[in-house]
């Protein structure tokens, strides 16, 4: 690594970096800490496996750096390649955990693919992009687009692991960075708006809604524009109408029953404070009970008393918000937020697509498990079982991130070396 690559590197970027691993780990000592453990083997330890993974992260962090980033995108074919093939070999060699058969195991040391699934895919749709010579606005270019996200998000569908494939999503808002329609965003907020309608009401109230709709729209688009025809709100309609069948049987048959049973509670359907709902709610009162300067380090009543499950993974922001409180939660969130906007500051900086394009999906990826996973612990989003990037326990998940952040660290301090 040269003097003038260190010089260039973004070291307020890896600042942020370091303040989120050292408030990670703070938190995952705090969740997982027991007076009483006897266990004389810490690197078996929730906490001693995450350093090992620490230092598994910094070692390719240090090789990432002094790497030359034009190796970086002729690899990218390859690394989706594998990644593919590592999804596959889970129906064959991997371990079912909580009904979801998505590790791979090594002794104590668990390996996550999917994870590692969001790298190649950044790096194919990179690589993709800055070599199609036409618009991304082609149809063509958008089948061939939709085919490589597609393909690791149905493998992963069938572990089954309904969370780690919906974050996939995250990858639609760089596309639409580099060109992608808008019309897109549109069918996305109305299709969810459809699901949310299909699964609170009955269907024939859910017909009326939509017929209702599809008048109020025509007669607005008539407003604004007398030529508009009949036929295009017709079609609508009835595609509307298809799509929440669709829903309505994939809810009932393709959704398992505490998935339903998290969406349910989350709408206000269900109230279940001691079963589905429990979690949630025991992860409500953790935060709550933190007001606003929380009860101090290792002080957490509910932390210490292991009432929220899963507090070490997909609940971490409570032990946050109860003993760090409404500022240590507040600046935690600031600390991000700085985070994506750099990024992204970054990538509008960058001149070839490929290299833009991969900051701003590690940007929307961060952003993404960011907003879920807090939105979980809040109670204002489902329970999918998606870490908080940094923070929550799960070597594969810090790996991946490190190894994101550290390749657009390299793609930014070599910006001017194109």
């Amino acid at each position: 690594m040269n003097r003038s690559i260190l010089l260039s590197i973004d070291w307020i970027t890896i600042l942020l970096y370091f303040s989120l691993i050292s408030f990670g780990m703070l938190n995952l000592y705090s969740a997982t800490y027991d007076e009483n453990f006897q266990n004389t083997s810490f690197f078996l330890s929730p906490i001693g496996k995450q350093i090992v993974f620490l230092f598994i992260s910094l070692f390719f962090g240090i090789l990432i750096l002094a790497m030359d980033p034009k190796i970086i995108e002729p690899f990218s074919n390859f690394a989706y390649i594998i990644c593919i093939i590592l999804l596959l070999g889970l129906f064959f060699f991997g371990k079912t955990i909580n009904f979801s058969t998505s590790w791979y195991f090594f002794g104590p040391i668990s390996l996550q693919p999917s994870e590692f699934a969001k790298i190649g895919t950044i790096l194919v749709l990179g690589n993709y992009l800055s070599k199609i010579q036409t618009d991304i606005k082609k149809l063509s270019s958008q089948l061939k687009i939709i085919a490589l996200l597609a393909i690791p998000v149905f493998l992963i569908s069938f572990q089954p692991d309904l969370g780690s494939a919906i974050i996939f999503i995250a990858f639609f808002f760089p596309l639409f960075r580099e060109g992608l329609n808008h019309r897109y965003l549109i069918i996305f907020i109305s299709a969810t708006s459809l699901f949310l309608i299909s699964i609170n009401f009955e269907t024939i109230t859910t017909i009326a809604i939509i017929f209702l709709l599809s008048i109020i729209i025509y007669f607005c688009l008539r407003y604004i524009n007398s030529k508009i025809k009949l036929w295009p709100i017709i079609f609508f309609t009835m595609i509307s109408i298809g799509f929440s069948f669709l829903v309505d049987y994939g809810y009932y048959e393709l959704f398992e029953q505490r998935h339903r049973d998290r969406i349910e509670i989350l709408l206000g359907k269900k109230i279940d404070y001691k079963g589905a709902g429990y979690n949630i709610n025991q992860s409500k009162i953790a935060i709550g009970s933190g007001g606003i300067t929380g009860k101090g380090f290792l002080e957490g009543s509910q932390t210490k008393g292991n009432f929220v499950p899963e507090q070490h993974t997909d609940y971490i922001f409570s032990t946050i918000g109860e003993e760090w409180g409404f500022i240590g939660s507040s600046l935690l969130i600031i600390i991000y937020l700085v985070l994506i906007i750099k990024i992204i500051v970054s990538a509008e900086k960058q001149s070839r697509k490929f290299r833009r394009f991969f900051s701003y999906s590690v940007a929307s990826l961060i952003f993404t498990h960011f907003l879920i996973n807090i939105g979980m612990s809040l109670g204002i989003s489902p329970t999918i079982g998606i870490p908080l990037p940094f923070i929550s326990y799960g070597g594969s998940s810090l790996l991946v991130f490190s190894i994101l952040i550290f390749i657009h660290i390299n793609l930014d301090a070599n910006r001017l070396n194109e």
